[in-house]
């Protein structure tokens, strides 16, 4: 399975979400309206990753940690998005809990109540 297979078995396992292209790439939305994780296949460098919201702070935190795997987005980062590259060796687990937290910041109460 590839990075992208597995970013989308991620965020459609989560409740209402939907799947379409948004500025040429795959996103993922709730409830059809707010995205919460967006594709980047080489859409602004030459690296393949997914920006997607994050808890306050986090940003700032993982970029600390291991810039070597994430990054500030364009166009999101200074409203505190993540990105996350892929092009690297991927913890899939770490990717699903960040998959999980972006769509925490973004999804109504009613829907995290849901989340497996």
């Amino acid at each position: 399975m590839d990075a992208l297979e597995r970013l989308r078995a991620l965020c459609l396992a989560l409740p209402e979400v939907t799947e379409r292209l948004s500025h040429g790439e795959p996103t993922w939305f709730v409830r059809g309206k707010k995205t919460f994780v967006m594709f980047a296949d080489h859409h602004h460098d030459d690296r393949l990753a997914f920006w997607c919201a994050a808890p306050p702070g986090a940003q700032g935190e993982l970029l600390a940690e291991d810039p070597e795997r994430f990054f500030r987005p364009p166009y999101v980062g200074h409203r505190g998005w993540l990105g996350v590259y892929l092009d690297v060796e991927v913890d899939w687990t770490e990717v699903a809990e960040i998959v999980a937290d972006a769509y925490r910041q973004i999804a109504p109460k009613s829907l995290i109540a849901r989340m497996p």
